[in-house]
């Protein structure tokens, strides 16, 4: 099994998905945004960390950064989803980082008639020539979690298993590009390096390095849709691939197309960049 990894691109994406053609439907997957999403109406099966979870009409859920999750398509999906990096609102960065919430669903979300309509509201942000779109949207962002945190119930990160593979992912995340192995985690983390095993193939379902190629290829993709000048052979060293091949295999993996077939389908504007 494996579970990507995304770099987004944008600390902002909004999702009005209440027309009825959009289903929610994503397979398992992790990154450092927040991920909040409203159900108008439908139902939809959904799974944070190894924790099952039905969204159901007028329910919320808040998606901390970091946390494996995915969402199996059902008929009738009419949601509004949000996808924004935590350090929008460093009011509350404290919170993601130190907390984990009992759960991430909110029932009947919409007995607070200020959830919907914020949601609302931020889905409408899309447009990026919106005067002062961007002190817009941190005010009614933090208006919006202030709202739904206040629905929730929050522990402490504590010191179990949850806490230590937040750590773990996080020091992958800021040296993906530089050498990662078993061994440098466990002599900078102090922890087993059969620990750390553990942890990715129990709690994320994939194996360690299959981890650190999908941070790679996740940002080797925003690299190809960003910078024209680079090559692909450049790209590959930059996000920590030690050879081409190698390079080539875990994006066609990940991507199911070659780094150039990548580069050119975005070119054309084939691929969407939302992952819903």
């Amino acid at each position: 099994m494996h579970t990507p990894y995304e770099r987004r691109s944008l600390d902002f994406q909004g999702g009005d998905c209440r027309g009825g053609t959009s289903r929610l439907a994503c397979a398992a997957h992790l990154h450092y945004h927040l991920e909040l999403v409203y159900m108008e109406q439908g139902e939809n099966v959904c799974a944070v960390d190894s924790e099952t979870y039905t969204l159901r009409t007028g329910d919320a859920l808040v998606v901390f950064p970091n946390r494996v999750h995915r969402y199996e398509q059902s008929d009738g999906d009419r949601y509004m989803i949000l996808i924004v990096n935590p350090d929008l609102t460093p009011e509350l960065s404290e919170i993601f980082a130190d907390h984990s919430p009992a759960s991430p669903l909110i029932r009947h979300a919409s007995d607070n008639p200020a959830i919907p309509a914020l949601f609302e509201t931020l889905v409408r942000q899309e447009n990026p020539d919106m005067p002062y779109r961007g002190t817009a949207i941190k005010g009614y962002l933090l208006a919006l979690l202030s709202e739904l945190l206040g629905m929730m119930t929050l522990n402490g990160a504590g010191t179990g298993d949850s806490r230590t593979l937040r750590s773990i992912v996080s020091f992958c995340i800021r040296n993906s590009s530089s050498e990662l192995s078993l061994s440098i985690l466990e002599e900078n983390l102090h922890l087993s390096k059969y620990y750390i095993s553990h942890l990715f193939s129990d709690r994320l379902g994939t194996r360690f390095n299959d981890f650190v190629n999908a941070l790679r290829v996740s940002e080797a993709c925003r690299l190809l849709r960003t910078e024209d000048d680079m090559t692909v052979t450049e790209i590959a060293t930059a996000v920590g691939f030690s050879t081409q091949r190698t390079f080539n295999r875990a994006f066609a993996r990940q991507m199911g197309m070659s780094p150039r077939d990548y580069r050119k389908e975005r070119r054309h504007g084939g691929i969407n960049s939302m992952p819903l």
